[in-house]
């Protein structure tokens, strides 16, 4: 029954079958990290960077986009209330927003709808036995990049232009204290669009981050209560940075990682903006 809209939805947008032997130089992934990426021009249609692109992580946040994207292409209009929460949810990480979303809408099966729509081949709802925990969703950077495109090349422009405008306003400190201008927004000159996901790295940022406005949900209840669960890199902190880069968005990237159990924020951060930017020198 799934397999029919899949091939369907796949179809409709466009991608190259192969995966292009890179031509640059790869970055160097640090030991004890575990990293995935996956870069599309644009300009020329193809691939000009990956590793391990159908490698499957936790979403953490980076799942806010596809919930996002579930909610508009639903409604033909969208309360101010509603409104707020997408804002916030996409420029500023918001848990709580996120949450809103995911339980009014069926939870899981917005994963289910949107791999289904989308054609996403490494995107699956988080475990039965954990319905709640959105961040617990599974997926690729290849299914990250097809989103993207999906966005830019499928979707209706009201969905689009509300997502990727928020995405270009992405603020410099999630509502739960973190900084998010790891990876792309550190590496990589505007213009940019950006979604970042972190998880792991405990309920209280090492430095709170200075512009943030609230206090939101505490990032480690992505991480708690996952043993057996199945979810990709139990145990171990995620930092994913992902977006649209350069004139005329003519890169769409996605950079996953994961790193060291117990291993400190500031050294993550440090491992996923240096392979960003490696990765985005070696493009040019």
């Amino acid at each position: 029954m799934r397999s029919k809209p899949l091939a369907a939805a796949a179809a409709a947008v466009p991608l190259v079958v192969g995966l292009a032997a890179p031509a640059y130089a790869a970055p160097k992934v640090p030991p004890g990290t575990t990293a995935s990426w996956l870069v599309f021009d644009r300009q020329v249609g193809k691939f000009v960077a990956t590793r391990n692109a159908h490698r499957k992580f936790r979403s953490a946040s980076v799942v806010k986009i596809l919930i996002a994207i579930d909610y508009l292409e639903r409604r033909k209009s969208v309360p101010a209330a509603d409104a707020r929460l997408l804002k916030v949810m996409l420029r500023s990480s918001d848990d709580d927003a996120a949450s809103t979303f995911w339980d009014r809408d069926g939870k899981g099966q917005i994963v289910v709808r949107m791999a289904r729509k989308l054609g996403l081949s490494d995107t699956a709802p988080p475990p039965a036995s954990q319905p709640g925990f959105w961040g617990y969703t599974s997926l690729s950077a290849y299914d990250i990049v097809r989103t993207y495109r999906y966005l830019l090349d499928r979707a209706d422009s009201r969905v689009r232009d509300t997502i990727l405008g928020h995405l270009r306003q992405s603020t410099p400190c999630g509502t739960d204290g973190f900084d998010q201008t790891f990876g792309i927004p550190d590496a990589v000159p505007r213009p940019w669009a950006v979604k970042q996901g972190w998880s792991g790295f405990g309920t209280t940022p090492p430095t709170r981050c200075s512009d943030a406005r609230a206090v939101g949900a505490p990032i480690s209840w992505i991480s708690r209560r996952a043993v057996g669960s199945g979810v990709p890199d139990y145990g171990r902190p995620v930092l994913h940075t992902t977006g649209l880069v350069g004139k005329n968005d003519r890169y769409v990237m996605a950079v996953l990682t994961a790193h060291p159990a117990g291993g400190a924020w500031s050294a993550s951060v440090k491992r996923i903006t240096t392979l960003t930017s490696e990765l985005y020198r070696g493009l040019s």
